[in-house]
């Protein structure tokens, strides 16, 4: 499995540091949707699920957690730590996200408006759809 980390550009100086990033330069794609979490608790683990065709770039601004990938034959987990990289996730990737440190936001820039009907929510699913579609 090939796991793409980006590093973004920094632009600083005495005052701070600063990101851009911009659709097809940094971004691979259209950013349709932008969300963020915070405070989320001690143990809790979000995500639990793949899509069908949206692409995610996931930035841990601040603070740090993992995310576990699996594409159906591999598995690896992916450290966020530091708000100037990013994590491409492509579609027909299962993905979890946990331990969350007490200060971490985690934003994503996504491909594709909400549409539910893009979620696989039940692992069983996930790997069948993917058998089919190798």
């Amino acid at each position: 499995m090939e796991v793409k980390k980006i590093t973004f550009q920094i632009h600083g100086d005495d005052r701070g540091q600063l990101i851009a990033l911009e659709e097809f330069k940094e971004v691979p794609f259209d950013i349709k949707r932008v969300y963020y979490m915070y405070d989320t608790g001690e143990g809790v683990r979000r995500g639990f699920h793949a899509h069908k065709c949206l692409e995610q770039i996931l930035i841990c601004i601040h603070g740090s957690c993992k995310i576990l990938l699996d594409n159906g034959t591999e598995k690896e987990i992916v450290p966020l730590d530091k708000p100037y990289e990013g994590l491409y996730v492509s579609n027909d990737m299962w993905r979890e996200m946990y331990d969350f440190s007490p200060d971490a936001v985690l934003m994503v820039l996504a491909s594709e408006l909400y549409d539910e009907a893009d979620y696989i929510r039940d692992y069983d699913a996930f790997l069948e759809y993917v058998n089919k579609h190798a």
